[in-house]
C-alpha cells in the first residue's frame, strides 16, 4: 500500500497533541521539568492543570485553538502532572479523555486529514478510488491494523466476518476509522504515562495533590485507591459472597444484585470475558446484551464511565446486604471491605 507523508498545521498539533510531529515542534522550547515552575512558565503549568482537571470533571479536554503555542506546550506538561499523581485510574482517565476528544474532533475532519493522522500511527491505509466514490466506504485499511484496534470491541459490527474484506484490506467509513483511531490514541497516551520520574519539583507535587483531591471528591476515594492485583475470593464481603454463590448456582439475581456483583468483580480485576462465563447459565442469558452491560459497567462502552458497586447503605435499603460480620460494622462500601480484608489476610 502506498503511504503519504504527513505535514500538520499548528492548529492540528493543538487539536491532536499526541502526534509524533508535536514532539518535534516543541523540541526547540527545550522544556525541562525543573524550569516549569519558574517565572514565565506559569501559563503553561496552569493550562496543563486545567487539562487534567477537565478529564476528571468532564471526561473531555477542550481545545484552545486561539493560543496554539500554549495548547501544544501544555500537553507534555499535563502528562507529567498525571504521572506525578501516581494513580493508575487518573492515568487511564486522562488517556481515555484525550482519545475520546480526538475521536469527536476527527468526526468533523475531512477524510484527507483523518488519513494523515492514521498514517501517524503507521497504518497501512488509503482512500477509496474516486471512481468508487458512490460507495459508503471512504477508506481501505489493512486487516492487521483493523484487528489490533477491534480486539476488545465486542459489538458484532466489528467482527471480521461482518466487514467488507478484499485481499487483506477492509473497507471502512469515516466514523468507523475515527473510532479505531480512538483506540490508537488511548494506547499511545497510556504508554507515555507509563514511565517513572525520579523526582518532581515541590510545586508539581502540590499540583498533583490538588488533582488527586479533585478526583477524590468527583470520583470517590474507594475507586481511586489502588486495587490489589490478585483476586482473592476469601476477601469478598458477605453480600458479594451471597450474590456470587447465587450466580454460580444460576439462581435469579435482582437488577441491583446483578449490577452490584458485576461492578464489584470488574473493579477488583475480573475480566469481562470471565464475567460473561459466570452469567451464561442464567435462563435469561443473552450474549450480546450481557456483554454490552458488563462492558458498559467497566467503562468500555457508552460515556466511558467506570461504575462501582453501590455503597452499603444502598445495599441495605434494597435487601442485598446479607450475613453482616464484624468487618461490616466499620465499612461503608464493599470495595473498602475487600481491600481491608485482603490486607488482613496478607498480614496474617
Amino acid at each position: 500500500m502506498q503511504m503519504e507523508t504527513a505535514g500538520f498545521t499548528r492548529n492540528d498539533l493543538a487539536k491532536y497533541p499526541f502526534l509524533k510531529e508535536t514532539a518535534e515542534y516543541i523540541k526547540p522550547l527545550d522544556l525541562q521539568i525543573d524550569d516549569l515552575t519558574s517565572m514565565g512558565m506559569d501559563q503553561i503549568l496552569k493550562r496543563a492543570e486545567e487539562r487534567v482537571n477537565e478529564t476528571i470533571l468532564y471526561r473531555r479536554i477542550t481545545r484552545n485553538i486561539q493560543n496554539t503555542a500554549l495548547e501544544i506546550a501544555s500537553f507534555p506538561v499535563a502528562l507529567l502532572l498525571v504521572i506525578a499523581t501516581e494513580n493508575s485510574l487518573i492515568k487511564k482517565r486522562y488517556a481515555l479523555a484525550e482519545a475520546k476528544q480526538a475521536s469527536s474532533d476527527l468526526a468533523n475532519e475531512p477524510k484527507e486529514k483523518i488519513l494523515k493522522i492514521a498514517l501517524d500511527f503507521d497504518w497501512k491505509i488509503k482512500l477509496t478510488a474516486k471512481e468508487s466514490s458512490d460507495s459508503p466506504s471512504e477508506f481501505i485499511i489493512y486487516f492487521t491494523d483493523y484487528l489490533r484496534n477491534t480486539s476488545h470491541l465486542h459489538d458484532k459490527k466489528w467482527k471480521l466476518t461482518n466487514s467488507i474484506l478484499s485481499e487483506g484490506n477492509i473497507y471502512l467509513n469515516k466514523k468507523d476509522v475515527a473510532r479505531l483511531l480512538e483506540e490508537e490514541v488511548r494506547r499511545r497516551v497510556e504508554k507515555r504515562l507509563d514511565v517513572k520520574v525520579p523526582k518532581f519539583p515541590a510545586e508539581f507535587t502540590l499540583i498533583a495533590e490538588r488533582i488527586k483531591k479533585l478526583a477524590q471528591e468527583t470520583i470517590g476515594q474507594s475507586e481511586l485507591d489502588e486495587m490489589p492485583k490478585v483476586v482473592v475470593q476469601a476477601a469478598f464481603p458477605p453480600c458479594i459472597n451471597a450474590l456470587y454463590a447465587d450466580a454460580a448456582s444460576s439462581h435469579h439475581l435482582s437488577h441491583i444484585g446483578r449490577f452490584t456483583l458485576t461492578a464489584f468483580l470488574v473493579n477488583i480485576g475480573m475480566t469481562p470475558e470471565s464475567l460473561n462465563e459466570l452469567f451464561k447459565t442464567f435462563s435469561d442469558y443473552n450474549e450480546r446484551l450481557t456483554r454490552y452491560q458488563i462492558e458498559h459497567i467497566a467503562g468500555e462502552r457508552g460515556s466511558g464511565t467506570h461504575y462501582t458497586s453501590p455503597q452499603c447503605s444502598i445495599l441495605q435499603t434494597h435487601g442485598v446486604c446479607k450475613n453482616k460480620d464484624d468487618f461490616c460494622r466499620r465499612i461503608y462500601h464493599p470495595l473498602a471491605y475487600y481491600k481491608r480484608k485482603q490486607r488482613t489476610i496478607n498480614s496474617g
